[in-house]
Order: structure tokens, then C-alpha cells, then sequence
């Protein structure tokens, strides 16, 4: 299933630099770093710039190896495996229109994965909708991602979701039984890596509770909310407000951590849902209302911001046209 859509995911590409300048692209790949200000430009070592065209599906080649993670602009999705619509009731469980392995080839390097407990296992949930996906589907759309583009890191959130069903472990211990078969496509370490340190792997943000020291720690979630995390070793910024009553309220907590992460000198990660739902009839929540209102003011955004380090950004309904744009900030 990954190869046929493999075929089909057309891969946009975006020069940044003429024809002329292709001959030294081994000389002319430079980045940014937090001490940018100031710097003369012989000097600034970590400035992020590449003279080279970026393909989508690799454009984490075109930035240097010493480059935090939290210094570089990453499209994401929210509820990443959720393309399946409760029954009857549209609008409220359904975020997504390309697959896992659609996404990767669209730039996407943040997953929110949502797994449900079930019979020592994990299915993709959202709330009580099962996705028709498995964990087991996510890690193979990834290991065969990275495989192939072995330049790229994926961020990937985990968290339960619904109900555990007939189970006899803990959830860390079933997510343990799952990286124990391909322990080297993960970095669970607990601080925020440089890219050059997790390229060709999956990096862990958890939302799980555990009894070991196991990716980055983020537990302490705040619900509904832009909080902050502060571990010894990692150092968090979230907005979180999905109870969306006012898109422009959203708008406003989405454009102000923008602005943070974008003059931020710290090595914080700050990550930034653009995504949420509108109470409707009944309360019967309405995932198309925001979303539908977020992503063209992203889209503007980003057509007039075309520069900066803006943080991870997991959206509903991402398509290549926005994760370029947001990628692009990065050259």
C-alpha cells in the first residue's frame, strides 16, 4: 500500500538560488543558530541556507547537521492517522486527508499519533473512532520513509486515546514491545536533539505516563490551553486551545506563539496547533469550521512571512501547497 502511494504523491520541488550557484552547493550550505544577531555573515556558522533546490520529500538535506530542532519551521498534523469520520455525524473525528505515508512526502515531520490499548496492542483512535490503521501501519509508513530519505527525522507525538480493552501490561510496556523490534530508527533520549543527531529516526515526544526516562517528556499537558513544559533537559511551549468558540481568538493564539518562537534566542520547542473544533447544535463539535477558517490565514501568513523559525505546526487537513510554504521559511 506504501509503494502505490508512493507513485501517486507528487513531490513538489522549490529552487531558492539560480542554476548558476549549483556547482558549489557542497560550499554553500550554511544555518542559523540563536546567536544570529550581530554576527557578520562569514561568521554566522549555523545560518540556515541552502543554494540547492529542496525536494519535499527531503528538504531536511538542505540543512546542516549542528541545527537544533527547535531552531527549524516543521509542518505537522494533528491527529495524524484520523481520516475516518464518525458514522452519521460528520465533521467530528475525520482531520486528515492524506495517509501517513501521503503526508511524509508533503514535508510533514511531526506526527500526532494516537493509540488505543487493546488487547496488548495499539489501534489508531480518535476518541472512540477507530481509524482502521494500527500502530504497526504508522511504523512501517515511517521506517519505510526514512529508509528511503534517510536525511529526515519524524517527530512523533504518542498518547493513549479512548478506552483500554483487554489488556494485561502497561501501555509503556506495549509501546516498549513495538520499538524493541527496530531500535535503532528511535531516539528516545529526553532532550531536544540537533537534527545531524536524529536524522533517519523517529524522535519520541511522550504523552504517556513512564516509569523509565523515555523521549521527551510531555506528560504535563495542560488541557485547552497555551502552557509551558520545563524539564531539566526540555523545554516546552504549547498552544493548545481546541474548544474553538472564536476563530479569531484561535488566529491570535496561533500568530502570538508564532511571533515567540520566532524571536526566541532559548532552545525551547514550541509547537502550535493550528487545529481544533467549533461547538455546534448540541454541542455535537465541528472539525471542518476551524480548520476551514485556519488554513487559508496560515496560508496568507506564510506567503508574507517567508522567513524564521516558527516552530512545529500540527494542522487539519494539510496539503503540500501550505507544508511548502511553511518549509520555506526555513531557506
Amino acid at each position: 500500500m506504501f509503494k502505490h502511494h508512493m507513485k501517486y504523491v507528487k513531490i513538489f520541488t522549490f529552487s531558492i538560488a539560480t542554476a548558476t550557484v549549483f556547482f558549489s552547493c557542497s560550499e554553500g550550505v550554511v544555518e542559523r543558530d540563536s546567536n544570529e544577531t550581530g554576527l557578520n555573515p562569514l561568521n554566522k556558522s549555523s545560518y540556515k541556507m541552502a543554494l540547492v533546490p529542496v525536494e519535499m520529500n527531503s528538504w531536511m538535506a538542505g540543512l546542516q547537521d549542528n541545527i537544533s530542532i527547535s531552531k527549524i519551521s516543521i509542518p505537522g498534523t494533528h491527529d495524524s492517522g484520523a481520516r475516518i469520520d464518525a458514522p452519521v455525524v460528520t465533521g467530528t473525528a475525520k482531520t486528515q486527508n492524506l495517509s501517513i505515508a501521503e503526508q511524509l512526502n508533503a514535508g510533514v515531520r511531526f506526527l500526532d499519533i494516537r493509540c488505543r490499548h487493546i488487547d496488548n496492542s495499539f489501534t489508531i483512535h480518535h476518541g472512540a473512532i477507530y481509524q482502521n490503521l494500527n500502530f504497526d501501519d504508522v511504523l512501517n509508513a515511517c521506517y519505510a520513509f526514512l529508509a528511503s530519505h534517510p536525511s529526515e527525522t519524524i517527530i512523533m507525538s504518542v498518547k493513549e486515546e479512548h478506552d483500554a480493552s483487554n489488556t494485561t501490561r502497561s501501555f509503556e510496556s506495549t509501546f516498549d514491545s513495538y520499538i524493541q523490534k527496530n531500535p535503532s530508527k528511535w531516539d528516545l533520549g529526553t532532550t531536544i536533539p540537533t537534527l545531524g543527531e536524529v536524522r533517519g529516526k523517529i524522535k519520541l515526544l511522550r504523552r504517556f505516563s513512564s516509569g523509565t526516562s523515555k523521549g521527551i517528556n510531555a506528560t504535563s499537558w495542560a488541557d485547552n490551553t497555551t502552557f509551558e513544559i520545563n524539564n531539566p533537559g526540555a523545554q516546552l511551549k504549547v498552544q493548545d486551545y481546541y474548544k474553538v468558540s472564536n476563530n479569531d481568538d484561535k488566529w491570535n493564539g496561533i500568530s502570538n506563539l508564532f511571533n515567540e518562537a520566532k524571536s526566541s534566542s532559548s532552545n525551547r520547542l514550541f509547537i502550535n496547533f493550528t487545529s481544533g473544533y467549533k461547538p455546534g447544535i448540541f454541542g455535537i463539535p465541528s472539525i471542518p469550521t476551524v480548520s476551514n477558517a485556519i488554513n487559508p490565514k496560515l496560508k496568507t501568513f506564510f506567503q508574507s512571512n517567508t522567513k524564521g523559525s516558527y516552530g512545529i505546526m500540527p494542522v487539519d487537513f494539510v496539503n503540500t501547497e501550505l507544508a511548502e510554504l511553511i518549509v520555506k521559511t526555513n531557506f
